[in-house]
This record gives structure tokens, C-alpha cells and sequence, in this order.
């Protein structure tokens, strides 16, 4: 795909993005110059303040006013003004949105026997432009196989907004659609926090292929064993292993046989192995191959390496 295009398609998704917005402050997200609209991450509401919009270089204010009643209106877009069937993970702080977008929320949490049952007097959301780029797996996908056709571990080392969840959906599009030098292989994606397929109602609103099954906000350490029983998966693909259980579930799909995929806050495998919780992982050697990715004035490129 040219880099025009990329622009266009990137336009689309903040202009798909911003209807989630009060009509008010949509028309102040849409007023920013369109090289601006393609680079957006984010769309930032903190009640009381001015609107923002999150750039690679940081907050922009779009100089539109954010009253608790906005925050309100959004909430009933974004879940179709059916709140009780999102109930689940408004929760948790977040809602998945029909489109493919994510949308974080705080607010006073509502607690009972010690755990969160809702949140009410809303205070912020960001609204999440996952953008989709599928292709950018296709050459890559085929060098994490190893000689006797086996795919090897491999985690996505980045820093934080380095682009690691969007090369992990499309990787998990590409082992899962198969073609080429690259079989299709049955994946499991453990999606813990909504934004690799963003689920909608038992729906992926991002294309991550057609043998995947998904198991949706379930934290690792639960999961594994449920898509292990359950779904006979050829590869476990996860987003961010950040806890000592996530490392011990990984550990237990490796000891079945089980392909893994994952990504880890890290800029380079010599990062990883300064961390104790990611020194572990090493010395596990639970994971083979890494993908390391790097930004720079043309884009994002991505490294394969040994670990």
C-alpha cells in the first residue's frame, strides 16, 4: 500500500473515530488540518478541560470545552445506548466500539464485597484509533518458521506506541489466513485487554483471520488453559506480557507443544535481559525469534533476530 493511501485510510479511521462524539465536540476534532487527523492516536475527554488529540509528538488541544454531559452522551454512543449489555467491561474502565475502536473510561468506581461492579459521574475517555495494516506481516510472517517447517516462538519488542499490537493482529491475520511460504495454522488470541480483534458482541472487528478464535478479556494466567482444552490451537497469541503469571501461562502452553506469540515493552532483546521479570523469560528460552521494531523518518521497520 503507497503511502498516500496509508494517509487516506488513516483520515478515515479518525473521521469514523470522532462520530462517537457529541456532535459539538466532533465538529472541533474535524476542524484539525488533515496531515494532523492521519497521525491521531487518540482522542483525549477529561471533564472540565479542553478536548485534545494525541499525536505521536504529543496533545494537541482542540480548544473545545469537556462538560460531565459529554462524557455522558458518549458513553450512550459508544454502547449503541444499550450500557447494560457493556456492563462487563465499562467495569473494567473500557468499551469496545462497532468499527473497530476502543474507548477508555474513568469515572468514581462503584464498589460492592470488594470488587468494582460499574462506574458512574464520568471524568475522562480516550477514544483509541486502532488502525488496521494489513500486509505489513506478509514477508515477515515466513521467517519465524524454522527449518523443519515448526513455527518458533517469537515475541515483538518496542518501545510503548512503537506499533507492536497492530503488527500482532496482522501477523495473527497472516499465520491464520496461511498462502505462500506461511501454512495456515489454527490461533488462539487471548485478548485481555480488547485491542487486538476488539470484540463486539462475540464479533472481531479487526481482521486477525479466518481460523482464529478469540478469548476475550480473560486475563493469561486463566486463559491458556481454557483455549488449550478447548480449541486444540496450533499458536497462542497474546498483547503485553507485563506479570510473572503471564509468564508462567506462556511457560505452560510451551510445555504442550503450543506455538506462542506475544509482545513485550522492550526496544531490543538487550533491554529484555536488564529486566528480572523479562530475564526469566530468556532463561527459559520460551521464546526463539524476536521481531524488533524501529521508527524512524521513513516508518517502522521490523528485525528479525535470535533470542
Amino acid at each position: 500500500m503507497g503511502v498516500t493511501m496509508e494517509r487516506k485510510d488513516a483520515a478515515e479511521r479518525y473521521r469514523a473515530a470522532t462520530a462517537i462524539l457529541p456532535s459539538r465536540l466532533r465538529a472541533a476534532a474535524l476542524s484539525i488540518p488533515a496531515t494532523q487527523q492521519a497521525q491521531a492516536e487518540e482522542l483525549r475527554l477529561r471533564a472540565g478541560q479542553s478536548m485534545s488529540v494525541l499525536l505521536p509528538e504529543g496533545e494537541i488541544s482542540t480548544g473545545a470545552w469537556v462538560e460531565p454531559e459529554d462524557l455522558e452522551t458518549l458513553c450512550d454512543i459508544a454502547t449503541e445506548f444499550s450500557r447494560y449489555a457493556a456492563a462487563e467491561t465499562l467495569r473494567e474502565g473500557f468499551l469496545t466500539v462497532r468499527g473497530g475502536f476502543r474507548v477508555g473510561v474513568c469515572g468514581a468506581a462503584v464498589m460492592k464485597d470488594g470488587a468494582n461492579t460499574n462506574l458512574k459521574y464520568l471524568s475522562s475517555a480516550a477514544v483509541r484509533i486502532a488502525r488496521e495494516r494489513k500486509g505489513i506481516a506478509d514477508e515477515l510472517a515466513p521467517r519465524l518458521f524454522g527449518d523443519d517447517g515448526q513455527f518458533l516462538n517469537t515475541l515483538i519488542l518496542s518501545p510503548p506506541g512503537g506499533g507492536k499490537t497492530t503488527l500482532l493482529r496482522d501477523l495473527i491475520r497472516r499465520l491464520s489466513t496461511g498462502g505462500g511460504d506461511c501454512p495456515a495454522l489454527r490461533v488462539a488470541l487471548l485478548d485481555e485487554r480488547g485491542e487486538v480483534a476488539v470484540m463486539l458482541r462475540g464479533l472481531p472487528q479487526m481482521d486477525v483471520g479466518p481460523r482464529t478464535d478469540v478469548l476475550d478479556a480473560c486475563p493469561k494466567a486463566l486463559g491458556v488453559p481454557i483455549v488449550l482444552r478447548a480449541m486444540n490451537p496450533q499458536v497462542i497469541a497474546m498483547d503485553e506480557i507485563t506479570v510473572p503469571e503471564d509468564i508462567r501461562a506462556a511457560s505452560m502452553a510451551a510445555g504442550c507443544g503450543v506455538g506462542l506469540l506475544a509482545t513485550v515493552h522492550a526496544s531490543d532483546a538487550a533491554e529484555l535481559s536488564e529486566k528480572p521479570l523479562y530475564r526469566d523469560l530468556l532463561e527459559r528460552r520460551i521464546f526463539r525469534r524476536a521481531v524488533k521494531i524501529t521508527r524512524d523518518a521513513d516508518g517502522r521497520r521490523y528485525d528479525v533476530e535470535d533470542l
